[in-house]
């Protein structure tokens, strides 16, 4: 490849440009009217405004995008992760065009995108599932006759997308009843798609995802795993891996399934198979993404691989660069740290422009940003102004770097979720390890009834 247009924005399109300027790939960049001061604009070595600020009008413009890189003599697209990165008809038109998409097949992308469809593949793969409907659930009726038979508490997920906006617990059939139709109607909203669909919420969970990597010659292997327990709304902030508190023989056995799971629909370019743990070791599928993940980082650090190199060389039909799973390894320990521009105790967006931002340099930390010292954060978009990446030899070290950079880290201007980490990362409970996905809750609650 010489030339990848880069349908994405923010941290993650400068990533990507990062490792295409190492290949000796020139990139081009598309951007909004309000994001056309980011690093990304500049960093590219062409780019173009593509429209207004929100996304249906700029970055979702999935045709215009196509047409503008085989104008400008793009071979490829990246779509990063998020917008139109999991749009299984953007990838089919995209291929169309002659072009190559940068991850799975849309095929793949539309199967895996189904959560119902997904979890019907897992269950002929042999891949261990949460009890479940099978089919989605249309009535409120039918609903509270499935959500009877699995017990409570059960998760309400809408079919077609994920995230905090598709997904509400529910602990009684009164919970249940208040909560379904606003699902239905936000599924709608965001996905297009009012399905929804009942699990059964696996209490004292933690949530552990699975780096695998296909190509297009049938080989599959994994990357090792990322704990992404310590969330908020539904929403990851800190992962981690190798994941701590983990027995090596259930880990083992989840990390063969997500190959397996890989192998079964075919899977070729970067994917992340999403598994629930419970407290006796146990995992359950809950969904694959196919694309990038936002955490990509943290497998980076342990494994040394670049995984945006191995997006583009799969994408032009090469073997994967490592293809035997023995001679993967991981080494060390990286912990990933979502900044964002929001109330680090409410979780609501703080848009505004960065007036200061020093996010120190030092042993084993690595940034990825999106935004520096006097850009403004948009209400647009995802108010992520960057990553942080710290490793060590072992997991104490990199808390210990954790808790030094956090101690001299600071923002103004908007406020931010540093406070948050800098006190989080030398907890006690953070420290144990053995979290599940309400210790940011439950630390918080504890805070409170200190003061």
């Amino acid at each position: 490849m010489e030339k990848i247009l880069i349908a994405n924005r923010g941290e993650i399109a400068s990533r990507i440009i990062r490792t295409c300027r190492e290949l000796g790939i020139r990139t081009i960049a598309v951007h909004s009217e309000a994001d056309a001061g980011l690093p990304f604009v500049k960093e590219a070595d062409e780019s173009f405004e593509i429209g207004p600020g929100p996304v249906p009008q700029s970055y979702l413009k999935g045709d215009e995008i196509i047409d503008l890189a085989k104008r400008e003599g793009a071979d490829a697209i990246h779509p990063g992760y998020g917008l139109l990165s999991e749009n299984a008809s953007f990838a089919r038109k995209v291929q169309e065009a002659g072009l190559a998409f940068i991850g799975p097949s849309a095929d793949v992308i539309e199967k895996m995108g189904d959560k119902i469809e997904a979890r019907r593949a897992m269950i002929k793969a042999g891949v261990p599932v949460v009890p479940g409907t099978e089919e989605g659930v249309a009535t409120l009726e039918e609903a509270i006759r499935a959500a009877g038979d699995i017990g409570y508490p059960v998760m309400m997920k809408a079919s077609a997308g994920g995230g905090g906006i598709g997904m509400v617990r529910c602990e009684s059939e009164q919970a249940l009843s208040r909560n379904f139709e606003g699902v239905k109607k936000r599924a709608m909203s965001y996905f297009g798609d009012d399905r929804v669909f009942i699990e059964k919420f696996i209490d004292e969970a933690r949530h552990i995802e699975v780096q695998i990597f296909g190509d297009s010659h049938g080989n599959v292997v994994h990357l090792f795993e990322r704990n992404c327990s310590v969330q908020r709304r539904n929403q990851k902030v800190i992962e981690e891996s190798p994941s701590p508190g983990f027995p090596e023989e259930a880990k083992e056995r989840m990390l063969q399934a997500a190959v397996e799971a890989g192998k079964a629909v075919g899977y070729t370019n970067a994917g992340t198979v999403e598994f629930i743990v419970g407290p006796d070791h146990e995992f359950y599928f809950l969904e694959m993404n196919t694309r990038l993940q936002v955490e990509h980082p943290v497998t980076e650090a342990v494994t040394g691989f670049d995984l945006v190199e191995w997006q583009i060389r799969v994408a032009s039909g090469e073997e994967l660069p490592v293809k035997v799973q023995d001679s993967i390894t991981s080494s060390g320990h990286a912990i990933e740290y979502r900044i964002y521009a929001e109330d680090p105790e409410k979780f609501l967006p703080s848009p505004g422009k960065i007036t200061q931002l020093a996010l120190p340099e030092g042993e084993g930390v690595r940034i990825d940003r999106g935004y520096t010292e006097g850009d403004t954060v948009t209400p647009f978009y995802d108010p992520m102004i960057a990553k942080v990446i710290i490793s060590g030899s072992s997991r104490e070290e990199a808390i210990r770097r954790s808790e030094q950079f956090f101690g001299e880290a600071h923002a103004a201007g908007v406020r931010t979720n540093i406070p948050l980490f800098a006190s989080f990362a030398g907890s006690e409970e953070f420290a144990e390890g053995n979290y599940t996905t309400q210790v940011l809750a439950g630390w918080q609650a504890k805070k409170k009834e200190e003061v």
